[in-house]
């Protein structure tokens, strides 16, 4: 079980990679299923998941607050309807335009629920006189 679960953590890494360059496809569910998933199967795979320099600091927040920054979500929030609004412009059945863009309002609703996770306080550095 543990290596179904690595793989299939893998293939949801790599999706989430996908994601961050493709439109409509996510990229934070995928890395947040990633980690969920290595969780189960590998400490290690977990581990540098979490200490990740690019989406650690997302899957903590999550894991502790289940939620997000707000600099992420205003990003994820702009990339989102960038790429639904691409994918809806270059489609041209109108069906599948409808169905983009009921998908986005639901994934926005969604979204939008989730909690803000406050930054932390800035500390204030010591001046020190030359």
């Amino acid at each position: 079980m543990r290596i179904l679960f690595a793989l299939l953590g893998s293939i949801s890494l790599g999706l989430g990679v996908i994601g961050a360059f493709l439109p409509v496809l996510p990229t934070t569910p995928f890395v947040l299923l990633s980690a969920f998933l290595f969780g189960k199967s590998s400490p290690r795979l977990h581990g540098w998941m979490v200490n990740h320099p690019w989406f650690g600091s997302m899957i903590r927040d999550w894991q502790t607050h289940r939620g997000l920054r707000l600099k992420v979500r205003r990003r994820a929030l702009w990339m989102m309807a960038l790429s639904f609004s691409f994918s809806i412009y270059i489609v041209p059945l109108w069906p599948v335009k409808v169905g983009l863009a009921l998908t986005f309002v639901v994934l926005l609703v969604w979204f939008l629920r989730l909690p803000v996770v406050p930054d932390p306080p800035a500390v204030a550095l010591k001046q020190t006189r030359p």
